[in-house]
């Protein structure tokens, strides 16, 4: 009797590591690799073709990696976005090592700050999933309604690192305890 409550309690314990463990933020390489922030050779090197297979949820974050001394990453507005325009960003980063945490639902518009990079396409749209589609099922989220914008698609990655918290290494121990 003992026995079964003991595999049920750890049974329960399992199932609610799995679902924690689906449900954290994750972190997207974007382009999938070191130093793909730079300017395609072809439209087929786009990173809104790379932004189109990846889901983005709320919480999630973009890294990018790139020489800092050469080249930025400017969060802009769609208007800004289309025209190549860095006078008014919404943020700038040139730090080399850039981390920019998608904190809403809907398009963000991130543009090259290096001049005549953006015109020769280095340029991202990421559409970050609302709250209402953002249910995932062991790790699965639905695509994304499509977004009205005039420039290339959006796509997704499997580059995404699963960032673990202390709280499943906690429950990991009191399993093994158990």
């Amino acid at each position: 009797m003992a026995g079964s409550a003991r595999d049920l309690v750890s049974s329960l314990l399992v199932f609610l590591m799995m679902i924690i463990s689906f449900s954290e933020a994750r972190e997207f390489l974007v382009g999938g690799k070191t130093n793909a922030w730079k300017t395609p050779s072809s439209e087929y090197e786009s990173l809104n073709l790379w932004a189109q297979n990846s889901r983005f949820l709320i919480g999630d974050s973009l890294v990018w990696n790139y020489d800092g001394n050469k080249d930025s990453v400017v969060e802009v507005r769609k208007r800004d976005y289309i025209t190549c325009n860095t006078s008014s960003p919404i943020a700038e980063h040139k730090d080399g090592n850039t981390k920019v945490k998608l904190d809403r639902s809907g398009p963000f518009y991130f543009i090259s700050g290096e001049e005549g990079h953006c015109e020769k396409g280095q340029k991202l749209i990421v559409v970050v999933m609302s709250a209402k589609h953002a249910t995932r099922h062991f790790g699965i989220a639905p695509a994304p309604s499509p977004v009205d914008f005039q420039g290339p698609a959006v796509a997704p990655t499997s580059a995404a690192a699963v960032l673990h918290g202390g709280l499943m290494v906690a429950l990991a121990g009191f399993v093994l305890l158990i």
